[in-house]
């Protein structure tokens, strides 16, 4: 198989490469904004969609052209490649798997990529890398990089510069350690509850933080914007937030390793988090209700990690020679594990279960993870859920016959 795998280090970079640096980020930015103000107004004009070749030609005059001169600084390849993202967050648009693409902003998200390996060389020895027009970069050599090199991103991120390694290498076909297989159900009381019992508290990093971001972030809207004070207090900002992603970024990590390393088959539940995060302020014809614990639910839901939690098990486990079976999550705290009862009496409390057909109790998040490895083990035998389960009391929204029960 062929083992994709990216390695970040911190650059060590001079005051002249750092303000190339800057300047190349800005440039990518700059062709990416301009790109997408050209798509919107081609849209409105009612033409066709702009795809990345005749993008790509009108980029070369805009490098040639006297109103921007300056991109003839910035090397090529992350120019087109600025363009290429750009294509891509359309199609994920027209995919329905993101939200139309916006414009960049200075400061939020700064990189920039060369996708050309030949124009790359890499001195592990010396701990140091060579890219066009930044010349030779030293970086802190915490491991070594193996396999062979595709690409190399550089992105800035609280203050600091850090170099992405793109490598690919081949490597045997994986046979995972364990033939065991566990059922997840995440959660906010508890952030991971197994199936076979055990369970990962959470972390709640930004919750730990919130009362400083919130003290740091009132000592910055009292300074003068875009002063010396104010970009110190900004700095300050960025570092708790850095803070806050590292160390949710670390717990994710080592909680997605010890799992798939004492699994072969993790089955999860395929949550939507962005619609289970949406505001619940509504509009001003029809305002929601409950905004204020929807909004606290809300960043309590983020401040988990779900998705990426979910990210990390898959490319973990398909390296190990494992698998991740998504289940679709309905009913899977509200149906008991010994009678396939389904009913949301079942759940009277946020922890308990107890069934009102068979009297089972249990906590109710271990009888979620039972459930959705139920049907994981159903999804392996069957290709697909097959239906069971009985309801007597269902909620009005609900049909009688539950496909996925």
């Amino acid at each position: 198989m062929k083992r994709l795998q990216a390695y970040q280090y911190e650059l060590m970079p001079n005051g002249e490469q750092r303000c190339n640096m800057r300047r190349f980020a800005g440039s990518c930015r700059f062709v990416f904004n301009k790109a997408l103000a050209l798509q919107k107004e081609n849209h409105e004009a009612g033409n066709k969609f702009i795809a990345y070749v005749a993008m790509a030609k009108l980029l070369t005059g805009w490098r040639n052209g006297v109103d921007t001169p300056w991109l003839k600084d910035a090397p090529c390849h992350p120019l087109q490649h600025a363009l290429k993202d750009l294509e891509k967050a359309y199609k994920n648009f027209f995919a329905k798997r993101t939200d139309f693409p916006r414009f960049k902003r200075k400061g939020s998200g700064d990189s920039f990529r060369y996708p050309d390996p030949k124009q790359i060389k890499l001195d592990q020895v010396n701990s140091r890398l060579f890219l066009p027009k930044l010349g030779w970069l030293r970086y802190r050599n915490s491991r070594d990089v193996l396999g062979e090199l595709r690409n190399v991103t550089v992105s800035q991120s609280g203050g600091k510069w850090f170099v992405s390694i793109q490598t690919q290498r081949e490597m045997a076909d994986p046979v995972h350690p364990s033939s065991s297989s566990v059922g997840i159900d995440v959660g906010i009381a508890r952030f991971a509850t197994l199936s076979d019992g055990s369970f990962i508290e959470p972390l709640n990093t930004f919750r730990k933080h919130q009362q400083r971001l919130a003290r740091v972030q009132r000592v910055m809207s009292r300074k003068q914007k875009f002063s010396n004070n104010w970009k110190k207090a900004k700095a300050e900002v960025q570092k708790i937030h850095t803070r806050i992603t590292n160390v949710r970024r670390d717990f994710l990590h080592k909680a997605t390793t010890t799992i798939s390393q004492n699994h072969a088959i993790v089955c999860v539940e395929d949550l939507q988090v962005r619609n289970m995060s949406k505001s619940a302020a509504g509009s001003s014809d029809s305002p929601g209700r409950n905004v204020r614990a929807k909004s606290g639910l809300n960043k309590s839901i983020l401040d988990q990690g779900w998705f990426e939690f979910r990210r990390q098990l898959e490319y973990k486990q398909a390296w190990l020679g494992g698998e991740v079976l998504a289940v679709p999550p309905r009913n899977t705290s509200r149906t008991c594990p010994a009678c396939g009862y389904v009913s949301a009496e079942n759940r009277q409390t946020q922890a308990r279960f107890a069934c009102v057909e068979c009297g089972y109790e249990n906590n109710a998040d271990l009888v979620g993870a039972i459930n959705i490895l139920e049907r994981g083990h159903r999804l392996l035998a069957c290709g697909e859920l097959a239906q069971s389960g009985r309801s007597v009391k269902q909620e009005p929204t609900e049909v009688s016959q539950l496909a996925f029960s």
